[in-house]
């Protein structure tokens, strides 16, 4: 069963999405994937573990 996902838009420079796209490609990756993969790794240098809970919205 795929992970839930939550989507968002985000904005990067040319320069930036160039390089996750260059490294997706070498990675054999999405840009999609890397730029998750990306902030998955910064997030562990940070010490903070993400939650795979999705957590729900109040619908009140």
């Amino acid at each position: 069963m795929a992970r839930p996902t939550k989507p968002f838009l985000m904005r990067a420079s040319p320069g930036v999405m160039a390089a996750v796209e260059r490294l997706a490609a070498a990675e054999l990756r999405s840009v999609n994937a890397q730029i998750e993969t990306l902030l998955r790794e910064a997030l562990h240098r940070r010490g903070v573990t993400p939650s795979e809970v999705v957590p729900q919205a109040d619908d009140a």
